[in-house]
């Protein structure tokens, strides 16, 4: 949860840059700022190690055993030590590897895992439908229906990511007490009875409409973290990655509905 803290601040820091640049040198900007970052990152995954499981997975023994050795190099000082302690192992560069079971498709809808899958997919497109939508729209409605300036709206909607950053962390601190699922419950049942509100005669005030829609987006936008951890926890690690990339697709077809 701390590692997907990343994500919501993130979203926070643009926000609030926009807020800034874009009222000064236009919206154009903002894909610069998010261009440059992109390049940098592309190159910095080129000097990223390989997975020691896949390595191993694979037969490359010897590669996996380089990167291990590595990572504990750069480890705390107990890891280092342990690690000069023991004699160099001499492993082969490839051995052979037996045909294992992989994950298939078809088993994310069979018997043993239909009701776990129908449940993270519903899960996925819920929270993203409301949290890409508050955090899209908000703005737009500020300065077509509040009439706020743009500097204002921005300000207004980045508070949203202000929000999820703050519950995402009280999330990461809490969760492994509260379970993942009495979490998610509880948020989605505060967000709607703050969207309620709203939806039943609360917008005529727009410091109502700003407060409300930014607490249930940080409800809301905890259980977009959430999802990220409990996904892959369901699953057997030999359809981990097909389990979860076929949920988070499904947060793209909410993102596209929403509008």
């Amino acid at each position: 949860m701390l590692y997907e803290m990343i994500f919501p601040i993130g979203l926070m820091v643009t926000g609030q840059v926009g807020a800034v640049l874009v009222p000064l040198l236009g919206w154009q900007i903002m894909f610069l700022i998010g261009g440059i970052p992109g390049l940098v990152i592309a190159l910095m995954l080129l000097r990223l190690p390989e997975s020691p499981r896949w390595l191993i997975g694979k037969g490359r023994l010897a590669e996996a055993e380089a990167v291990v050795m590595r990572l504990e190099a750069a480890s705390d000082r107990t890891g280092a030590a342990t690690s000069e302690a023991l004699p160099p192992a001499t492993l082969p560069a490839q051995v052979p590897v037996p045909q294992r079971e992989r994950g298939r498709w078809s088993e994310l809808l069979s018997p043993a895992y239909r009701g776990r899958t129908l449940i993270v997919w519903v899960l996925w497109a819920s929270a993203y439908l409301i949290a890409n939508s508050l955090n899209n729209w908000m703005p737009t409605l500020y300065t077509t229906v509040y009439h706020l300036g743009l500097p204002e709206a921005l300000r207004a909607a980045s508070m949203t990511n202000v929000a999820q950053v703050a519950l995402v962390l009280l999330c990461a601190m809490v969760i492994d007490r509260t379970g993942r699922k009495y979490w998610m419950m509880g948020c989605f049942g505060l967000g709607a009875v703050l969207l309620g509100v709203l939806a039943f005669g609360g917008t005529q005030d727009v410091s109502w409409v700003i407060v409300f829609s930014t607490l249930s987006y940080g409800l809301i936008g905890s259980i977009a973290a959430v999802v990220y951890l409990y996904t892959p926890e369901i699953y057997p690690t030999r359809m981990r990655a097909i389990g979860t990339g076929a949920a988070t697709s499904w947060l793209r077809v909410a993102s596209a509905i929403g509008p």
